[in-house]
């Protein structure tokens, strides 16, 4: 059933999940009441009592013996991950203006929280923003994959992002283990990753960047189970946090992408630290009239949130991709299929007249620059993304700079690419990244290929070990010490016995 017929069918949804019990069921009485406008328009808004307090009595009663061990090692796959690509992002351009803006705010040595790669320290919201900043900024990190047919694939959210940095500046400042931060990585990753599944798909197709507004809910969720919250201040954390998710798409391709993505982090630390202090805020934020779900999304799908908090767990099902490269996860099918292409083929550039690269109608509204003239704008071009790996083989974090960009054997190159809508893909549907090549050879000859998924997703998926030879590509771009490297990948490998958190930053610092 689409999401949309579901919607127009879904009174007594709450009454229906086994989960809230029969006639007294907590969201009993869940029907759609939309106003006499709405109604006319053939619009409705699904009304389900206490959905908040559902999720927030998800995170409070949450117990690392709740999580299979199977999601456990995923969690710490993209944590490493993670922590991998906020070392390399202390390297990039945005970080002289992060430390120019956050100056200020600095702690002395120990004090505060680290921000990783650097000998800097902060106040736990501020050294989860630069955390936030560096590990997005290269579009390399973790994408969430959509359940729903009427979703584009791979166009979630980036799930660790807004809550890994979050959870671990709290888990810093608060001397937490990493039995504690494990269990809050994982409350708040499963909380953004079911709200940006539940609401509309107009909110990401109207321009809405759903790491920045989904994703304050996953760092609000971490930094609210490492504080202990009950459920009252949790449910107060949520409503904080909706008032700060923010994030728009027409900045992709800027400074203002990573930006947003550390936003959410900081605002994780922001919505607890206000509860924590007595704060009020609305409890029923998610599912109100004027609430989240319908300021920024029109509607929702309750069926994929109700009941749903680790029935299954995101991680698991439909599972999370673990990038193969710093730029957008539509781009990677293909670049992992034209990566197969060259390779079987010997192909070289000097022989290639043009090559094809066919996709469904979603994925040029996402890569949107057609002639980039940054390495910004590279990651959100799927002509660069052909051209560098066709040219120089390889698209590390050292091709996607405005240098490279602009070299004129790369513009040649990306005149020879045609990016256009197939009907193959199209028909294939948005629950896949169907990218189809046909590259055309000066000699006459055509070699072509196909892939739904890229390297690093749950169909073809990267292990502990895979993770950890990309940790130390980002390592060593960050000229970080190898033995100090290697020490956080075995740390993070049996995180749930690390005593102290600090432990793990101190290595990172």
């Amino acid at each position: 059933m689409q999401r949309r017929a579901f919607l127009r069918n879904a009174a007594g949804v709450g009454a229906s999940l086994g989960l809230f019990g029969a006639a007294e069921s907590r969201l009993a009485g869940a029907q759609t009441a939309p106003s006499a406008a709405k109604e006319s328009a053939g619009a409705t808004f699904p009304q389900v009592p206490n959905l908040t307090k559902y999720t927030s009595e998800f995170v409070v009663n949450l117990k690392l013996a709740d999580i299979p061990a199977e999601t456990q090692e995923l969690g710490k796959k993209s944590i490493l991950d993670g922590l991998g690509l906020a070392l390399s992002g202390s390297k990039a351009e945005t970080w002289k203006f992060i430390q120019e803006y956050l100056r200020p705010f600095g702690f002395p040595p120990g004090a505060g929280a680290a921000v990783l790669g650097s000998a800097v320290r902060l106040p736990a919201r501020f050294a989860a923003f630069a955390n936030g900043v560096a590990i997005h900024v290269d579009d390399y990190d973790d994408t969430q994959l959509a359940v729903g047919k009427d979703r584009v694939y791979g166009l979630l959210t980036h799930p660790t992002v807004p809550v890994l940095p979050a959870a671990l500046a709290t888990a810093e400042v608060e001397g937490k283990s990493g039995k504690e931060l494990l269990v809050a990585y994982h409350s708040g990753v499963e909380v953004e990753c079911k709200i940006a599944e539940a609401i509309s798909p107009r909110h990401y197709e109207d321009g809405f960047h759903s790491t920045g507004t989904c994703g304050v809910f996953g760092g609000a969720a971490a930094c609210a189970k490492l504080k202990g919250f009950d459920v009252v201040h949790t449910s107060r954390a949520f409503g904080i946090a909706a008032s700060h998710a923010a994030g728009l798409r027409e900045n992709f391709g800027t400074m203002m992408k990573a930006f947003q993505a550390g936003h959410a982090a900081e605002s994780g630390v922001v919505a607890a630290d206000f509860a924590a202090i007595g704060w009020t805020a609305a409890e029923q934020i998610l599912e109100a009239q004027r609430g989240f779900f319908h300021a920024y999304g029109g509607t929702y799908d309750p069926a994929s949130i109700v009941d749903k908090l680790g029935k299954p767990w995101t991680l698991q099902n439909p599972g999370v991709s673990i990038k193969p490269f710093p730029s957008g996860s539509l781009t990677h099918p293909g670049m992992t299929e034209l990566m197969r292409l060259i390779h079987a083929n010997s192909i070289q550039a000097a022989n290639v007249e043009h090559v094809d690269v066919g996709t469904n109608r979603n994925m040029p509204n996402a890569l949107i620059h057609h002639h980039p003239t940054t390495g910004l704008q590279g990651k959100f071009s799927m002509e660069f993304c052909m051209a560098i790996l066709l040219l120089d083989g390889k698209a590390d974090q050292t091709k996607y700079t405005d240098a490279v960009v602009n070299r004129d054997d790369v513009k040649k190159m990306i005149e020879r690419v045609r990016f256009y809508v197939d009907p193959e893909a199209e028909n294939a549907g948005y629950d896949k990244m169907t990218t189809i090549i046909k590259i055309t050879l000066k000699d006459g000859r055509t070699i072509s290929g196909r892939a739904d998924f890229g390297k690093g997703s749950p169909s073809d998926p990267m292990s502990y070990d895979d993770v950890a030879e990309k940790f130390r590509g980002c390592a060593a771009f960050a000229e970080w010490p190898s033995s100090k490297a290697n020490q956080v990948i075995d740390m993070v490998r049996q995180l749930e016995n690390v005593s102290d958190v600090r432990t793990l930053t101190a290595l990172l610092q």
